[in-house]
Order: structure tokens, then sequence, then C-alpha cells
């Protein structure tokens, strides 16, 4: 399907100041019901083989295990910045051990490492507590977690952006595929202008600032 968000070949009639487009070809819909309970982390994660800075190919996934390996790598290669933008902190990839020790390392490795989260509804992450929400309140000076204002217009998307080269993106919130970028400072330019912008007209929620309180 015809994606915005989608990586396609450049054209040569393309504006030269241009991004070419992302082509993404869904594995086809489906109701996202439970995706795997989480449970008390039986088993590590392990990240994908790509070096965040090398890797030049376009990485797609199409299972919940292939995102988890990219979402692990690049946290764990990043060393400045980590933004992610989420509807709802999504559990099945991000309320894990692996991933709260890998956010962990990477807040303590420097005074000016910084995660910032940007959620569309921080109601569910509340009510069932989760790993990241309880890690800010531990590192609230480098972790910093905001709501969408619903009054500006926002991406029905998620993904997560490691310094200015690496991207994980899913253009479909109801389905757990997307695709990872390691070495695309172009599109990773492009995107973490659109998070700083959402970032800017952000909020904080009444139930997210009692939780981190």
């Amino acid at each position: 399907m015809d994606n915005e968000d989608a990586p396609v070949d450049t054209d040569d009639t393309q504006a030269p100041n241009e991004l070419a487009a992302i082509e993404f070809e869904s594995p086809g819909r489906f109701a996202v019901h439970n995706p795997e309970p989480v449970t008390p982390d039986a088993a590590q994660w392990e990240p994908a083989p790509f070096i965040l800075g090398q890797h030049e190919r376009l990485e797609r996934f199409s299972q919940p295990q292939e995102a988890r390996a990219h979402v692990l790598a690049l946290i764990q290669q990043a060393q400045r910045s980590l933004c992610l933008y989420s509807d709802d902190l999504e559990p099945w990839l991000y309320h894990h051990s692996s991933v709260q020790q890998a956010c962990t390392r990477f807040l303590l490795s420097s005074p000016r490492a910084r995660l910032r989260i940007l959620l569309r509804d921080p109601i569910r992450a509340v009510k069932d507590g989760h790993r990241l929400l309880t890690l800010s309140r531990r590192l609230s000076s480098n972790l910093h977690i905001r709501k969408l204002n619903p009054d500006y217009p926002s991406d029905e998307l998620a993904y997560l952006i490691a310094d200015d080269r690496g991207l994980l993106l899913r253009p479909e919130l109801d389905q757990q595929a997307g695709y990872a970028l390691y070495a695309d400072p172009a599109r990773v330019r492009q995107r973490q202008a659109q998070f700083d912008q959402a970032w800017d007209t952000s909020i904080t929620d009444p139930d997210l600032r009692s939780f981190l309180l």
C-alpha cells in the first residue's frame, strides 16, 4: 500500500530538497488483542545485529520479536538522545526489563543523555504500571514524559529516534509491522523536526503528573 511514511526508490524528477517517500507494504490488517501478555520477563531480549551509523540498508519487520530486537539495538547504541513517539507506551514493545536496563544505562552514561517520551494516551501506562514510567521517577532529570496536545494535529503512527542516525517507525498503530533505519540522517532530521514541534506544544497530563510525583 502507499504510505507517506514508507521508503520508495528516488525519482530523478523529485525536488532536490525533498526526501524520497518510503513505501511500506503491510502484511495485512489484523487486530491486536493483548499481544503476548507481559510476564515477569522469563528471558532477556537480544538486540538486532546492526550498527547505528553504519548499517545503511532499510530493515523491515512484521513480527513483534523483530521489532523488539531493533528497539533494543537502537537504545543500546544511542549516545546522546532518544525520542519516543507512542500511542500508549506499547507494553508489548517497551514494558520489559531489557528495555528498562538499556534505557537506564543510556541515561546514566552521560549527564547530557536525554530520553523524551510523547504519549497520545498515558492512561493505560499509568493504570497498569509501566517500567519506563517507574524509571522516570528515578531519573527525572534525564527522562521526560509528556502528553500530545489534543488541540494540535498529530501523526497516527509510532516511532523511536536514536541520536541523529537511527529510526524505528510503525506506520499503523493497529499493526506491529514497520521498518528500522540505522544510518539515515536526512530522514531522521525530518522526523526529529516533527517530534520537536509536537514536544513544544505538548502538555503535562494530571494523571501522569500524579504518578510521577
